[in-house]
């Protein structure tokens, strides 16, 4: 599992003209499932995000994390994530998973951040076209991989 996090202060996903997700301050979280992925990925990018110190204290250092500021999340699955593009001009999302894998994984994703943010998280709608827009803060922009644990 793949996640593109961006520290926003705002940020907003739109379907056929139609906002469907909406945040302030928070978290824009663009989340890619592969073929290989499980719930333990998920529980694992979860955990590390809802930890990460990467919002600013009084001092202007950044040793906050989303629940010490109150921030909100705003979750867009993104198969794209996974594209391969070692061969030719056209990528290739051979390892993104099928929706049939995907889908119950980023429902239990979006459960999960839920229970740990019960009044706090937004998101897209899975293989939909969307249209998503944001106000980047720092920019402060991280990849994590859960296949890349220690």
């Amino acid at each position: 599992m793949r996640v593109v996090i961006q520290r926003v202060s705002e940020a907003a996903v739109h379907i056929s003209g139609e906002c469907v997700g909406k945040i302030a301050h928070g978290f824009l979280l663009l989340l890619g499932i592969e073929t290989e992925d499980d719930a333990s990925d998920a529980d694992y990018l979860i955990q590390k995000i809802s930890q990460m110190r990467v919002f600013s204290d009084a001092d202007g250092k950044m040793n906050l994390n989303i629940q010490d500021v109150d921030g909100s999340i705003l979750v867009v699955s993104q198969f794209t994530l996974h594209a391969s593009t070692k061969k030719g001009n056209r990528p290739s999302f051979i390892r993104a998973a099928r929706p049939e894998q995907a889908i119950p994984l980023y429902e239990y994703f979006l459960h999960q951040l839920q229970v740990m943010f019960p009044s706090e998280i937004a998101s897209g709608k899975f293989g939909a076209d969307m249209e998503v827009s944001l106000i980047n803060d720092g920019p402060v922009t991280i990849i994590m991989d859960s296949k890349e644990r220690l």
